[in-house]
């Protein structure tokens, strides 16, 4: 194990920040822009939906993303805002289908106090300035020159320091802010301000309006012609400008995020924290507002932005659940609602915790997450590849072909399965009972081997075998014509359409000879098979070769020209191509001994292998009784079976209804079980339930619920074993969280066991604190209480009963959060004084710290790489690995956990687990490559892999090529982006690689991989492999 880590995104961030709609990529084109945090999409509203343009990562976390239009301009502008206080302007060149960067800074100040509710970042509606509110009393203004250029920024100070919301008014001669505060007696006012962009000052504003709810929290600005502001509180929502004030009251909610349906702002769509949409109407009378009136609509995700796109479609972007895009309707469904849910997109985040299991005993890792949170909450099940839904197999050894056929050619379905062999050709079809079996064809010849067949025109089928070409009647099954290939001649490959045959032949010689050959290219390594096809309308030619790889070109199909050659490896057997098409797009299946589908996203081709062993041949067989089927042949055995949705990362939704906080996953009894707290928003105070609950882990259903207390919180749950007893357990840590506690002083520890699938209470322990970990150690019970640390052994009563009995422990932590043992080694990760290594001592029966890291960080999640390596992540979205002195000449030298690498991940880490996504083949490079797999609030799965020290010298000069050739969004910058940066120091990412730039190589176009390769010297081909060879770690 080494301290030199490459970090990779397996499954990229989900969770929905922002959202923003207007004329972007063009004065026509209607674009919905989508902020996940780090990266960006740009979509594109049409006819048939939201058609994805591009998807871009972005070296920052997003803060502000808004559309404007600078004067004179047709299409609009966007200005994003990261929290490490860079921003940007960009434009859409529709010639290269490219972001541009018009302008980018810093808005940092030296001094100032972060403010604590977030930055907000705001755009006069005129285009004077852009307004910031990045520190506590300060209001940061860019001011914008007459051509729509942007001038140097400046600070104004605000006396307000607990800011809620600020917004800029509408149709005011001067720009003018409106600006949502509480004071110091928890009251909270609204106040204007004009902005004096000479005197670089605020000036007193046209109104102010004091004690507003005190639930007040967002203020939504209106267009002209009615101008003013909108306050949305908790029980009451208030229109004000300067000669109006109305009020209504609301039922209790908590506002999360609004849209704007008309351009003139007389309606607005508001989504609260329980997943409902209301309808809010400004009612008015010549330009005067008379009332306010508000409608619920219907139930969708949990929304942290609305964007109302067109017609009654609306995009609900989710941090709590999937985001969806609803229609709403003139009339009510059934249950009354005026939502339809048109489009679900996965979202994962915010992924609490997660364990990785083989359920399917195949050597793969699947990741079960406890993912979203209140009504969304949901389970995950992810894994690589694509998996097949065996619908029916039979066993047919030495399978040499296959090819599907229709007895008319104007059925929608395949009837025939053809299955060539060495010697002979086997007809199999579906009888009545749906059943395969076999049939004649009259008109086929069975007694040799089939090179090709095909469905041709006017009901006909045509096979070709080595010495003959035959068209055959599909409906009387006769033969109908027959071409013999001349005396001395053998046909070696064909292919064919519905009008035309193309055949090679070859002529054998003497006896004896050699034989010559025509048209084919064949030498004792390698064949070559080609397709060609077309992905998202661009055509390409693939060339699979007899060693394993796969040739791509673009391909002109007027001029025939071949260009942009890229060589990838899909395994080591010789390839055979077949296009198959699933929900209406075509894709290309590689049977191989790494089968895999090819097909296109973003304009990009993809590799994702298939979830089985070893494929020699494919085919589609869309039958009545299998739609949307391929027939595969592998290993002695011929399949059909359905695939899954074409993707690198499968992913299965269970919802719950209810937020899982904690899961386990055990092996014997084949079940999970989850930590869980049902909200009921309708039973007042006590409105929280909070559940153990057993899951079969096939079905994932729920066979068994314990309920906790009332105030008590499921904390931690492990899957362990004790010493002298064979049964398998489930341990249960919980706090009691109580309203007036500042931190819980009193918690349990129950103890499960399964049987005949129901939760038993076996034993349970009070303990002094929140049991906020728990750790199987040496046949006993680690638990993390409160600011200790706590070992718990297994003793068996007189009355045999067990009880868990405290041994030893050890104090001197904040609050002991996370805790990973190895042998007698215990890491701690703390609430703030960082990582701690304590070590249990047998014969004093005693445990103490040996180490510890002397720099604070508010740690997240702590993982033991190896005997010597620790990782950690903390709350500022960084992560680093510490080690462990053992040879340090003083013991102060080895007391102290020496830093060895650091990284700003850019996302907050719940959790880190060993294992893999993918299978591990033992012949591959990275087979032998631990891995360490984390999940994070945005939904990201990532993978930290340990590399051995010349890969990871290669991959840092690479890495530091790339950064010259790939510039980021924006201007930002990578190396920035990547240092470690907390509140109380920045320093260069080190022994950390960024694998989603190192593996981005793969996307370039020749010309600069050319580029880099000069740079590197070393060939394209080889770094594509070496680079590939990455990729599969997840």
């Amino acid at each position: 194990m080494t301290i030199w880590n490459y970090v990779v995104t397996a499954h990229k961030p989900t969770n929905v920040t922002h959202s923003c709609v207007g004329n972007f990529t063009s004065p026509q084109d209607l674009n919905l822009i989508i902020a996940k945090c780090t990266r960006i999409e740009i979509h594109l509203l049409s006819p048939q939906g939201l058609q994805p343009m591009l998807d871009v990562p972005i070296y920052g976390r997003i803060a502000t993303l808004e559309l404007f239009r600078p004067h004179g301009e047709a299409q609009d502008y966007l200005f994003i805002a990261t929290e490490r206080y860079k921003f940007c302007v960009l434009q859409w060149d529709s010639e290269t289908g490219e972001l541009v960067t018009r302008a980018m800074g810093d808005v940092s100040d030296r001094i100032g106090r972060p403010t604590d509710n977030g930055q907000i970042g705001i755009i006069d509606p005129d285009c004077r300035l852009i307004g910031l509110h990045l520190y506590d009393g300060l209001f940061k203004v860019i001011p914008f020159d007459n051509k729509g250029q942007l001038k140097e920024a400046f600070n104004i100070r605000l006396e307000e320091l607990q800011v809620l919301d600020i917004k800029f008014l509408y149709g005011c001669s001067k720009p003018t802010i409106v600006v949502l505060y509480q004071d110091n007696k928890d009251a909270r006012h609204v106040k204007t301000y004009e902005v004096a962009l000479k005197d670089k000052d605020f000036v007193e504003g046209p109104w102010s309006q004091n004690n507003l709810d005190n639930g007040a929290d967002l203020l939504i600005p209106v267009p002209p012609p009615l101008c003013g502001v909108l306050i949305i509180g908790e029980e009451t929502i208030v229109y004000c400008s300067a000669n109006a004030f109305k009020a209504i009251p609301i039922r209790p909610s908590i506002t999360k995020a609004y849209g704007r349906v008309d351009p003139d702002g007389s309606r607005y769509l508001l989504g609260d924290h329980t997943g409902l949409v209301s309808l809010l109407v400004i009612i008015h009378e010549k330009e005067k507002v008379t009332g306010l009136k508000i409608e619920p609509l219907g139930e969708t995700s949990i929304a942290s932005t609305i964007s109302y796109l067109d017609n009654a479609f609306v995009y609900v972007g989710s941090s709590y659940g999937d985001s969806q895009l609803i229609k709403l309707n003139l009339q009510p469904d059934a249950k009354g609602s005026y939502v339809e849910v048109l489009e679900r997109y996965v979202n994962l985040g915010p992924i609490v915790d997660f364990c990785v299991v083989d359920l399917e005993r195949q050597g793969q890792g699947q990741v079960v997450t406890c993912s979203g949170a209140y009504k969304d909450g949901s389970l995950r099940v992810v894994r690589n590849g694509i998996g097949i839904n065996e619908q029916a197999s039979v066993e047919l050894q030495g399978i040499k072909g296959m090819w599907s056929l229709r007895s008319s050619t104007d059925d929608p379905f395949d009837t025939f399965l053809v299955v060539s062999f060495i010697s002979e050709t086997r007809i199999l079809a579906m009888n009545l009972e749906d059943e395969l079996e076999e049939t004649e064809i009259e008109g086929f010849c069975s007694q040799v081997q089939t090179l090709f067949c095909h469905d041709a025109v006017h009901n006909q089928l045509v096979q070709v075998t080595s010495s003959s070409v035959r068209l055959v009647s599909s409906t009387t099954r006769d033969l109908r014509n027959e071409w013999h290939a001349p005396s001395g001649y053998s046909v070696n490959v064909a292919t064919a359409n519905a009008t035309q045959v193309t055949i090679s032949v070859r002529i054998f010689s003497l006896p004896g000879s050699e034989s010559h050959h025509k048209g084919t290219i064949r030498n004792n390594r390698r064949e070559i098979i080609l397709s060609s096809c077309a992905f998202e309308g661009i055509s390409y030619l693939l060339c699979a070769l007899g060693d394993g790889h796969l040739l791509n070109f673009m391909l002109n199909t007027s001029t025939g020209e071949l260009t942009d050659r890229k060589k990838v490896s899909l395994g080591t057997q010789p390839i055979t191509l077949r296009t198959f098409s699933s929900k209406n797009t075509t894709h290309v299946f590689a049977a191989s001994d790494r089968p895999t589908v090819i097909y296109s996203s973003n304009k990009k081709l993809l590799y994702s292998n298939v979830n089985l062993k070893e494929v020699s041949h494919m085919c589609p067989f869309n039958s009545a009784a299998f739609p949307d089927s391929l027939a595969i042949a592998k290993e002695g055995e011929l399949t059909i079976g359905t695939i899954d949705d074409i993707q690198k990362l499968h992913i299965r939704s269970i919802p719950l209804g209810e937020h899982a906080r904690r899961i386990c996953h055990q092996e014997q009894s084949r079940t999970f079980a989850i930590c869980s707290l049902k909200y009921n928003p309708a039973s007042g105070e006590d409105s929280e339930m909070h559940f153990v609950r057993l899951l079969d882990d096939q079905t994932f259903e729920f066979i068994s619920t314990y309920s906790l207390d009332t105030y008590e919180y499921g904390c931690f749950i492990i899957s362990c074993s004790f010493s002298d007893d064979n049964n398998v357990y489930y341990c249960v840590g919980t706090a009691y969280v109580l309203p007036e506690e500042m931190e819980p002083t009193k918690g349990r520890i129950l103890v499960f066991a399964v049987e005949d699938g129901k939760l038993q209470l076996i034993a349970e322990k009070e303990t002094k604190g929140a049991v906020y970990c728990l750790n199987a150690f040496n046949g006993k019970l680690l638990a993390a209480v409160g600011q200790k640390i706590q070992l718990y052994k297994w003793v068996l009563r007189d009355d045999g009963t067990h009880e868990l009995q405290s041994e030893c422990g050890h104090h001197g932590h904040i609050l002991a959060l996370y805790v990973q043992t190895r042998g007698d080694f215990i890491v701690v990760g703390d609430l703030m004084k960082s990582i701690s290594l304590l070590i249990y001592k047998h014969e004093e029966g005693a445990i103490e710290e040996r180490a510890r890291d002397y720099n604070a960080n508010w740690m997240s999640a702590v993982e033991i790489v190896d005997d010597d390596i620790y990782l950690g992540a903390e709350n500022s979205f960084n992560l680093f690995t510490v080690r462990k002195n053992s040879e340090g000449a003083t013991d102060e030298e080895r007391g102290r956990l020496e830093v060895v690498g650091e990284y700003h991940l850019g996302e907050f880490v719940n959790r880190f687990r060993h294992g893999s996504l993918v299978m591990r083949l033992p012949d591959s490079d990275v087979g032998q490559i631990p891995t360490v797999i984390f999940g994070t609030i945005n939904g990201v799965i990532g993978v930290i892999a340990s590399l051995p020290h010349e890969q990871y010298v290669f991959l840092e000069k690479l890495q530091s090529n790339l950064r010259k050739v790939i510039k980021g969004v924006g201007g930002l910058s990578h190396e920035q982006w990547r240092s470690f940066n907390n509140e109380k120091k920045t320093v260069e990412a080190r022994n950390f690689l960024d694998g989603d730039l190192i593996e981005s190589f793969l996307d370039l176009n020749r010309s600069k991989m050319d580029e880099i390769s000069k740079a590197l010297d070393v060939s394209v081909e080889e770094l594509c492999k070496r680079v590939e060879e990455l990729t599969r770690l997840h």
